[in-house]
């Protein structure tokens, strides 16, 4: 193939070079300097030498397919809601106003304290209604539809979509068995979101707004998580209560690390108001690390309030003043993702 070539060149080369020769010869500046080359010294000749010359076909590569770019910043902060109602189409509008903002992260959708009726499982609403767990995840179903509609095409936008609840005072025959349910119900909104094709944007999770003052005892809120961890498929249970005046207050050490990270499946969302909030968190973090030698598994912060309520911090300043007395606590190493949610009713 190269002696090939080598002879083609060679000729190709001989045949212009024959007629530069000629043209030389007929034109009477012939001796004349030109920047063309010699083998053609006028213009115009050399033009028509490679007008008539074949031409190698150019190839062009086609450009590289790209990823469409997001074309909004998301927010690390959400908004976590007081239910009134399990409507699919009103959650389907808040979910649709979540998605608008660009809101990416946990979003917690508390439908109230856990209650029994007609023979089922469910909660209390703020409606003061009850609402059984088929309807609170049809309204869930509702929240992902509104959420995954209104994204703009080819956003990353993410929200882990938790079915939220607490352990105040439940009016229940067994915490134990509402728990069990509870998981069950987040194991089936997971696979509707599958079924639906909205899992690429929508996870399912539930929570917990756990709170010592409301089951001193701790009975109710142990058998609560015990039941959940029983029925689960890997889906995570978020803590989003308080301290209520720290370790020893009411609950022992171990009883708050158990909820906020000692379970499987379980994560700290903190409720963190105010100053002293953040350091009764700390400390537990601290004493979990250095006694259990095991550690709190925040996944942020809890806020609430709105624009008629200045309840305290917002995500952002929570977080800086959590992780202000972590490190305070000799703990700041602790993982503490940025960002969080909240509550808004």
């Amino acid at each position: 193939m190269k002696r090939y070539a080598l002879s083609v060149g060679l000729a190709l080369a001989a045949t212009l070079a024959g007629a530069g020769a000629a043209l030389a010869l007929n034109h009477p500046g012939h001796g004349a300097k030109s920047l063309v080359p010699g083998l053609a010294p006028h213009p115009q000749a050399w033009r028509t030498v490679r007008r008539d010359a074949p031409r190698k076909r150019v190839h062009h590569r086609a450009a590289p397919h790209r990823q469409p770019r997001e074309q909004h910043h998301l927010r690390g902060t959400t908004s976590s809601i007081y239910e009134r109602t399990t409507k699919p189409w009103l959650l389907a509008r808040q979910g649709c106003v979540a998605a608008q903002r660009h809101e990416t992260g946990v979003v917690i959708l508390d439908f109230g304290k856990p209650a029994h009726k007609h023979h089922g499982y469910g909660t209390i609403l703020f409606s003061n209604r009850f609402a059984s767990n088929h309807k609170i995840t049809i309204a869930m179903v509702g929240y992902a539809r509104g959420y995954v509609r209104c994204l703009h095409r080819g956003s990353r936008a993410h929200v882990t979509l938790a079915r939220g609840t607490s352990n105040y005072h439940p009016a229940v025959p067994s915490a134990y068995t509402a728990g069990v349910r509870w998981a069950r119900a987040t194991n089936k909104f997971g696979r509707l979101l599958r079924r639906y094709g909205l899992s690429a944007h929508v996870e399912s999770a539930a929570a917990d707004d756990a709170e010592p003052a409301w089951d001193r005892s701790f009975h109710k809120t142990k058998q609560f998580f015990h039941g959940f961890r029983a029925a689960v498929h890997g889906h995570t249970l978020y803590d989003y209560g308080s301290l209520d005046g720290g370790v020893g207050a009411i609950w022992s050490a171990r009883q708050m690390w158990y909820v906020a990270g000692g379970l499987r499946h379980t994560k700290a969302l903190p409720e963190i108001y105010y100053p002293a909030m953040a350091q009764q968190w700390a400390e537990l973090a601290r004493i979990a690390h250095r006694r259990y030698h095991l550690d709190v598994n925040f996944a942020g912060v809890m806020t609430q309030g709105g624009a008629t309520c200045h309840c305290g911090y917002r995500p952002h300043a929570a977080h800086r003043v959590l992780a202000h007395a972590l490190a305070s606590q000799g703990v700041g190493h602790l993982a503490l993702p940025r960002g969080g949610t909240n509550m808004v009713g």
